[in-house]
């Protein structure tokens, strides 16, 4: 099942961790470089809750942490 609120609609999105090397200018090197880019996700906080829908029925979703933060669900 894919993460992704309920609420807002977040979801997992792709990006990459870049690693620099070398001296700075400043300290008498020639600056930072790139030397590699490696793959990753960045993940929404997710948390699976029991929300009260407004029907007043009772149902479990996954809805990340701003959301519950800013009152958009109502607990139950």
């Amino acid at each position: 099942m894919a993460r992704i609120c309920a609420i807002t609609g977040k979801r997992p999105v792709k990006g990459r961790r870049i690693i620099h090397k070398g001296q700075s200018k400043k300290s008498g090197g020639i600056g930072l470089q790139l030397v590699k880019q490696t793959k990753r996700k960045f993940r929404p906080n997710l948390q699976r809750i029991r929300v009260k829908l407004p029907g007043g029925s009772i149902k479990r979703l996954w809805v990340s942490v701003k959301a519950i933060k800013a009152g958009l669900v109502e607990k139950a």
